[in-house]
Formats: structure tokens, C-alpha cells, sequence
């Protein structure tokens, strides 16, 4: 009789329904940076009305596009970011660089080979005159000096607040498992960005860390930025940085991700 009845609960027990969310390629790449111009580019400079390239910093030379303080005395905080024209919300973006050089007199410490790559982030021309760093994501990018370990793809989060392992990240940056990549190479990193839920950052194919959630928020937020805390980052524009130390940049490139909700069965 026992044995009846658990037959009985095996044969009436229902399944259950669950989503699950697919990300395909969606066309083919596009070539962010066309290795001619950045007429497709808008930039910012603190202190600086929009489109202000200010003293020819972001330039095309030799096929790449360059950050580069050749006409600078000092730094004199002229934090710039260099926007692409487009938003976007589920993506794969690759990007190869270099540091070269010396960083330009003034520079912060903490700007010694450092670039970025900013993500969800607001337009340009919504920034503060005198704001620092657009509210966005950034994939940091970092050059070792020789010696001590310098990991680079971790990020930061001007204005924004992250999730890793369940938990809420308040810390303004947080470092990847890369290697340190010393003197002058070529570095090749990914991003792979599926909007408000997921983004993971690879370098040289190898991934060395994923976060969670991203959302405004933060102590370096603007006070007057319009939208609340806590809000999911959907979407935005991505930019490059000009935070002191010359940079190139041979290859910026991207391909859309298609959504799909499946669902799928379950016991």
C-alpha cells in the first residue's frame, strides 16, 4: 500500500516553468574606431564645454587612435573622456592598447599608466562643466611599473554601485585575477555586457572577473545628477579616458548581443 501511494505522487507531481536568458551574436562588428578620425567620437574635458578636444589630447596617428599630453605643461586635473556616438545595452566589446611613455607632469599618482573603459554611461553633454567622470562603469585599464603587481580589467564605479557574490560593492574600484602587464605590449580585453544583469571582463581570452547589478549610486555621484539611486544601468555610451598617461588604442570594436527568453522544463 506504502508503495501505491508513492507511485501515485510521482505520476500527479507537476513541473515547473523555468526562463532562462540566451545572448547570441547579433550582426557583425562594428569598428567603434575606424583607424581614420573620431568623427564618430564626442569628447569631454573637465572645466571644458563639450566637444572642447582640449589641447588635441584624443587624436588619430599612425592608424590608432592616441591619448596623448604633447602640448601640456601640467595635467592641472583635465580629466577628459572620449564618448562613442551610439548607446548601447547587450554587447561584447574588445579593445587592444598600450601605455607608452611618460605620464605628463601634474598627473595624480594613481593615473600612472591608467585608462579605462567606461560603460552605461551617461551622455556627454548631460556632464556637469567641471565634472570629473562621467556616472558609468569602468573596466579599468592598468600598466605595471616595472615591479610591483598591477592587475589590470578590474573595475570602478564612479556614481554607480555593483554586486559580487551576492554582496553590494560600495568600494570605488575593485581588482581583477589578470597578470601584470609591464613596459610597452599590446593588451587585448574584452567585455561582455548583458545590460542591468551581468558583465565580465576577459583578458587575452582568459576571464578575471564578473559583477552583478549595476545601479547609480555612490559618494561620487553629482548631487544634481536627475536619477535615483538605485536605479538599474540599462544602457549607455561607452567612452576612453584621458586621466594623465599616454595611451593608444589600435583596435575598439563591439557586436550586439540578441535576448532571447527561453523556457524550459524542470522536475
Amino acid at each position: 500500500m506504502l508503495f501505491f501511494m508513492f507511485s501515485c505522487n510521482l505520476k500527479t507531481k507537476k513541473s515547473k516553468s523555468a526562463q532562462v536568458t540566451e545572448y547570441k551574436d547579433k550582426g557583425d562588428w562594428i569598428q567603434l574606431f575606424n583607424g581614420k578620425d573620431i568623427d564618430d567620437w564626442t569628447c569631454k574635458f573637465a572645466g571644458e564645454p563639450v566637444n572642447e578636444n582640449y589641447k588635441n589630447t584624443f587624436r588619430v596617428e599612425d592608424g590608432m587612435l592616441r591619448v596623448v599630453y604633447d602640448e601640456y605643461d601640467k595635467f592641472n586635473n583635465k580629466f577628459g573622456h572620449l564618448f562613442y556616438k551610439t548607446k548601447f545595452s547587450n554587447y561584447k566589446l574588445r579593445v587592444e592598447y598600450r601605455f607608452i611613455g611618460k605620464q605628463v607632469a601634474g598627473g595624480p599618482g594613481w593615473g600612472y599608466r591608467n585608462n579605462g573603459l567606461m560603460l552605461h554611461c551617461q551622455s556627454p553633454g548631460s556632464m556637469e562643466l567641471n565634472q570629473d567622470f562621467p556616472v558609468s562603469i569602468e573596466a579599468q585599464l592598468l600598466g605595471g611599473n616595472g615591479k610591483d603587481e598591477r592587475p589590470t580589467a578590474g573595475v570602478c564605479t564612479p556614481g554607480t554601485n555593483i554586486v559580487i557574490d551576492g554582496k553590494l560593492i560600495t568600494r570605488h574600484c575593485t581588482p581583477s585575477s589578470a597578470k601584470t602587464y609591464h613596459g610597452d605590449q599590446w593588451v587585448t580585453v574584452e567585455i561582455v555586457v548583458h545590460g542591468s544583469k551581468r558583465i565580465t571582463h576577459f583578458v587575452e581570452g582568459d576571464k578575471v572577473l564578473t559583477y552583478e547589478n549595476p545601479t547609480i549610486g555612490g559618494g561620487s555621484k553629482p548631487k544634481n545628477y536627475p536619477i535615483a539611486n538605485g536605479t538599474p544601468l540599462e544602457e549607455g555610451y561607452i567612452s576612453i579616458q584621458a586621466e594623465s598617461h599616454p595611451t593608444d588604442f589600435r583596435k575598439i570594436e563591439l557586436i550586439e548581443l540578441k535576448v532571447t527568453e527561453t523556457n524550459i522544463k524542470t522536475p
